[in-house]
């Protein structure tokens, strides 16, 4: 990301001379370099573009390029600080980090109250298809969501169906708790019955050759692994099993 904003900043130099779009100083303007970042796990790139250059012996450091960008890293700011701030790029945050109808609600609210006037119409607009396109089906899959163009539709819409979405939320959330339970309690129960398959077959014929081992640690069915331990039962030699496991 150092790299790629680094040739942005050169790029957009590039275009500004060649227009001659320069202040009437003749420098180039200068620019901020921001990064919008919203993922939940933690940014680990470099921040300066001479971070990843080779490091240079003596004076010659002074000429490694140089250019740090600005992270603005939304799901690590305190919801406190983005609710104190007036302003679009802080209401942005604020739905990013939305965890349920009630929180895009306000933040609707919020923005209907900042953004009035014609001046601010396609400002209006394309937060209401940020909402409808990405963020509410993102949030609620599955969920129909009306073809509106207005954010102040966007906020009736809300205002009528935030109750039944919060609802349908927690449920959803709540049957794939359920299920994510389920899941690791059936890969508990699997790696119990492997662990007495194998102990069973190292009492009988000692020491498992490592291909055997590796054969009963994939299988991942119970009716696999009873079926497997009937027929170890019933076998006279581990040559007699390893030959069924082929």
């Amino acid at each position: 990301m150092a790299l790629r904003m680094t040739v942005y900043v050169g790029l957009l130099y590039q275009e500004l001379l060649k227009r001659r779009e320069i202040p009437r100083s003749g420098k180039l303007p200068p620019v901020l370099p921001l990064v919008f970042y919203n993922g939940n796990a933690l940014w680990g790139a470099a921040r300066e573009v001479s971070e990843l250059i080779e490091e240079i012996p003596g004076g010659l450091a002074r000429y490694r390029p140089q250019m740090r960008y600005c992270l603005l890293d939304a799901m690590r700011m305190a919801d406190s600080e983005l609710e104190s701030l007036r302003n679009v790029a802080a209401a942005l945050f604020r739905l990013e980090k939305s965890r349920g109808p009630d929180d895009i609600q306000r933040v609707v609210i919020a923005l209907l109250e900042w953004l009035q006037g014609p001046e601010f119409a396609e400002l209006r607009r394309s937060f209401a298809g940020y909402l409808l396109k990405n963020l509410l089906p993102a949030r609620m899959p599955g969920v129909e969501i009306p073809e509106i163009a207005e954010l102040e539709e966007v906020k009736s819409m809300l205002a009528e169906r935030v109750t039944e979405w919060t609802q349908q939320w927690k449920q959803e959330g709540l049957e794939e708790g359920l299920q994510k339970g389920l899941q690791k309690g059936q890969e508990d129960a699997l790696g119990e019955a492997r662990g007495v398959l194998l102990q069973d077959l190292e009492n009988r014929f000692g020491p498992l050759p490592e291909e055997i081992r590796r054969r009963i640690e994939t299988i991942a069915s119970i009716r696999e692994l009873t079926e497997l331990s009937i027929r170890a039962g019933a076998a006279a030699s581990l040559a007699v099993l390893a030959a069924g496991l082929k």
